[in-house]
């Protein structure tokens, strides 16, 4: 029914003397900075997430959109191929205009199935507009753009008459923030970046680093939130030749795991820590890369400190 939008919009006729008023954008994340601009330009995020309003089309709507629609198939059924595309593009560009005239405007977009953090980048790459003709909006190419931003696995995006664009997205759950080359990122399940998640407002993620961390850490956190003594105490999990992890310990200690039988190695830990407080005393390394052995190698100022002189 609608041709695709043109430089990524079709604007609505500047109205006539009425002077209209501008309208400030809403600050969509932190540190972003608001301008004021037409209220017909501004991109906006829904002041309530998943607040759709079902609403029927009036009698007039539907006629005028059916009378349309077969007007057009009766054009372009006689006309060549090329001719009937061009056709149905200046039909469909007016038809739009004419019912953004009888009031089938974008009033409101409502975004759902994301969180307050990915709303405001969600309907960046929407680029829907207040006013914009409900009928030549690109439910098509909202969704691609939608579909490009970190925060979104998947995308529906639906047109309800007479004024609403709804976006219903599957959102990427925050896993582990990656450090690799001197760069700071979220990664998701499985692995892959959020560009747009700022990591310092993930601290309670735990922190990945090294080549394959992020690709390798959805398989190791559930076998070392089955140890909570030891994930407590960790503060980065340390990706090493892309095989096995080393983990540092928030007091500056070191624990290199097994490539494989990680949670052997860690009960053998836990037994340890059990025997002799290990964990609580501090440790320069624990070597539990060998089953058969624990190898451990304590801190300079934990060892053991000369005798003193009798009677001192």
């Amino acid at each position: 029914m609608a041709a695709a939008l043109r430089g990524g919009a079709t604007r609505p006729a500047k109205p006539r003397a009425r002077k209209a008023a501008s309208a400030p954008v809403r600050k969509t994340g932190p540190g972003s900075s608001a301008k004021s601009v037409s209220a017909k330009q501004a991109a906006y995020v829904p002041a309530k997430l998943g607040a759709v309003r079902n609403v029927d089309l009036p009698p007039q709507f539907a006629a005028a959109v059916i009378g349309a629609l077969a007007i057009l198939g009766l054009a372009a059924g006689l006309l060549p191929d090329h001719h009937a595309e061009k056709l149905l593009g200046a039909i469909g560009a007016g038809l739009d205009n004419q019912l953004a005239k009888a009031g089938l405007r974008v009033k409101a977009l409502t975004i759902q199935g994301a969180s307050p953090l990915a709303e405001p980048d969600i309907a960046r790459a929407a680029g829907v507009y207040k006013d914009q003709p409900l009928a030549g909006v690109d439910l098509a190419a909202i969704r691609h753009n939608v579909e490009q931003v970190g925060w979104v696995k998947s995308a529906r995006v639906v047109r309800l008459f007479p004024d609403t664009i709804v976006i219903a997205v599957t959102q990427r759950q925050t896993l582990a923030v990656w450090q690799h080359e001197g760069h700071t990122l979220v990664v998701d399940s499985d692995g892959q970046p959020i560009p747009e998640a700022d990591p310092g407002r993930f601290a309670d993620l735990p922190l990945i680093v090294g080549d394959g961390a992020n690709d390798a850490v959805a398989a190791i956190l559930p076998i070392l939130n089955k140890h909570p003594a030891v994930m407590q105490r960790t503060e980065a999990l340390v990706r090493v030749d892309d095989r096995r992890w080393d983990l540092r310990m928030r007091d500056g200690g070191l624990v290199q795991l097994p490539a494989i039988g990680e949670d052997s190695a860690l009960i053998q830990l836990e037994t340890l820590d059990q025997k002799s407080r290990i964990l609580e005393l501090g440790f320069e390394r624990i070597d539990l890369r060998d089953p058969e052995m624990v190898a451990v190698r304590p801190r300079e100022e934990t060892a053991a400190a000369p005798a003193q002189p009798a009677g001192a």
